[in-house]
């Protein structure tokens, strides 16, 4: 079991053990070793890129200064993007890609994720013989200091010029956007591509100062951009997070649009088209039934696997598949990309509107999603839950009474403790019951933090 990565990479808040300059520093000289194993025939180099928390310029230095100690030559892009870090380390032809970013975390946290030489996420074994080189480093002689050693250069205008060619020049002329750019990684980016395209943009998130990143604005905090979409009688709303790898949508009424409603209707068009590889869209356990209903009455299907955008990227590639994602906005085009990339998705998307011409409002109506109750319990501490009896025996007991109308999901976050509960079924009263009996489940073998 991994010691220091989760889901998508590691997170945690700066300063705090697994995430200061010592511990990057030690990381950096843990990655080149790896290279030095793993990827002999390759440069040993390494593209690197941040979003905008204040601890990011640190954690940069601390993993170029470890890196570049053992030899590996390092190329600093600054503020960029997660997608655009994945892109530049092909364009670079480099051996790894460091995002240095907490994504959608508070600006107190920060994180690291890695991009192998193909721009994909590391697999979790790839992930367990990193930690063991890095549980042999020892900290650094002496402090960190600014990473002279890199070589800067601007990734972000080779990304912003390749999503600019996706749509015609002034094509959303008269379109009027809100744009949430969650004061993160985005903030230059995406505007510079709906400026492109000639849309009238309404800004929010879009002043970062180190500390305000995510802070009410952004992926987590939809009914700020329905708002501002009201207020302005905009066509669309666009929110990212702090560092880009996600969309989530409010349409044209300010509602907003549910993420397995956005992957059905981009399958479902993928699928007219001809466009959907395999008939088949990948997504996780977490995402509505509704989802799999819309995909098979359109002719497709849905492969499920566990949580995480890693999951969903690395079985589109065994299936062959070319669109995927989660209901939390991470998106995939494998046709144009290695990863979740928020922007990416928002242009697919409003393609799909200028070529419907119907607004959002309406074109959502055509998926039905089922009735959903999810819960999230903060912990103090997180155990095995094959060792929680009484939560295994509500579990089984709700799911018999469900039946095959509806499913029970229980799991641990992957990046927070946090015992994440989640029920769906045709119901939404049996499921408030159901819910009560998986929280007091929960609560008579964990010890859950009440706020």
């Amino acid at each position: 079991m991994a010691q220091y990565f989760g889901t998508d990479g590691i997170r945690g808040c700066y300063g705090a053990d697994f995430m200061n300059p010592q511990f990057a520093a030690r990381l950096g000289a843990a990655l080149a070793l790896y290279l030095e194993q793993t990827a002999a025939a390759q440069p040993r180099s390494v593209v690197i890129g941040r979003d905008t928390r204040r601890s990011g310029p640190a954690l940069c230095d601390a993993l170029i200064q470890g890196l570049s100690q053992q030899g590996v030559s390092v190329r600093d892009a600054g503020v960029l993007p997660t997608p655009a870090v994945a892109r530049a380390v092909l364009q670079q032809a480099a051996a790894l890609g460091i995002a240095v970013t907490a994504s959608h975390n508070p600006a107190a946290d920060n994180g690291i994720k890695l991009f192998n030489a193909q721009g994909c996420k590391f697999a979790e074994s790839s992930e367990l013989e990193i930690e063991a080189l890095l549980d042999m480093q020892a900290a650094p002689g002496s402090a960190v200091v600014s990473a002279s050693q890199a070589r800067p250069f601007d990734a972000a205008a080779d990304y912003i010029q390749a999503i600019r060619a996706l749509l015609p020049a002034a094509c959303l002329a008269g379109w009027k956007i809100v744009l949430d750019l969650a004061h993160g990684a985005t903030c230059r980016t995406t505007p510079a591509a709906f400026e492109y395209w000639g849309a009238d943009l309404h800004l929010i998130g879009d002043q970062p100062d180190g500390e305000n990143i995510n802070d009410g604005v952004g992926s987590e905090h939809p009914e700020r951009l329905g708002a501002q979409v009201r207020a302005c009688g905009a066509d669309i709303g666009i929110a990212h997070d702090g560092d880009g790898d996600r969309l989530v949508v409010c349409d044209d009424q300010g509602t907003p649009l549910p993420g397995e409603i956005l992957l059905a209707l981009l399958g479902v068009d993928a699928l007219r088209r001809g466009a959907l590889h395999q008939n088949t869209l990948v997504t996780t356990v977490h995402s509505n039934l509704g989802l799999d209903r819309a995909l098979r009455e359109a002719g497709g299907r849905v492969e499920r696997v566990d949580v995480g955008d890693r999951n969903v990227a690395s079985r589109m590639r065994e299936l062959g598949a070319h669109l995927g994602g989660e209901s939390s906005g991470h998106i995939i085009f494998s046709d144009y990309a290695t990863t979740g990339d928020g922007l990416l998705a928002a242009v697919q998307l409003i393609d799909l509107i200028r070529r419907a011409d119907q607004p959002l409002s309406a074109l959502r109506q055509q998926v039905q999603l089922f009735p959903q109750l999810t819960r999230n319990l903060e912990l103090e501490h997180k155990i095995p839950l094959e060792q929680l009896s009484r939560l295994s025996q509500a579990i089984a007991a709700v799911q018999e009474a469900l039946g095959s109308e509806g499913r029970v999901l229980v799991r641990y976050s992957g990046t927070e403790a946090k015992l994440r509960l989640l029920i769906e079924g045709p119901d939404p009263v049996a499921l408030e019951l159901h819910m009560q009996t998986l929280v007091a489940a929960a609560r008579a073998e964990l010890e859950i933090i009440d706020h």
